[in-house]
């Protein structure tokens, strides 16, 4: 019986147990806490492969679709789109959203701004810059048109996508990208 095992178990010594009770405290509270930091540096559930994601309000509720398209043909909605970044989604006449979002941020500093229905046109309150209803500049000094972001439908919601393919304004390949 050489090689059988000892029967006596051996008992855990004070100082064995304080470190244990020691290094549960610790590992129970530092867990908790590492769990905010965590859950901010993991990208939010809702980005789809394509790295879309769901438009939103400004106080980040998802907008129902069918809540936009209610509105009027030719209404400009202003939501949060991708990184938060406002951005414009137009109503078409046939009462569908226009494939293409503009972000509202002026090429020139990147100031945002207002869609002035009256003249057809974004207008920059910083430095006067004025882009089209499509974001291409119409007077400086923005030297480059409005970024666009893809729109489409998911269910009852809205999904933004970057826009990576030639910018369909002038046929190149976007400068944001």
């Amino acid at each position: 019986m050489e090689n059988s095992l000892p029967i006596d178990s051996p008992s855990l010594s004070r100082r064995q147990l304080l470190n244990f009770l020691t290094g549960a405290v610790v590992a129970s509270t530092i867990g908790p806490a590492l769990y905010p930091v965590a859950k901010f540096f993991s990208p939010p559930k809702e980005v789809g492969a394509d790295g879309s994601i769901l438009a939103k309000d400004i106080n980040g509720n998802l907008i129902p679709a069918s809540q936009l398209l209610a509105e009027a043909p030719g209404t400009r909605a202003l939501v949060a789109g991708l990184a938060g970044e406002p951005t414009y989604l137009t109503i078409q006449e046939d009462g569908t959203l226009h494939p293409w979002g503009i972000v509202d941020n002026c090429t020139h500093l990147g100031c945002t701004f207002p869609w002035n229905e009256n003249d057809d046109q974004f207008q920059c309150p910083c430095h006067g810059s004025r882009y089209d209803a499509e974001g291409r500049v119409i007077r400086g000094p923005a030297p480059l048109p409005l970024r666009l972001a893809h729109i489409y439908l998911e269910g009852d919601y809205v999904r933004i996508a970057p826009w990576v393919e030639l910018d369909p304004r002038t046929g190149k390949k976007p400068w944001w990208v």
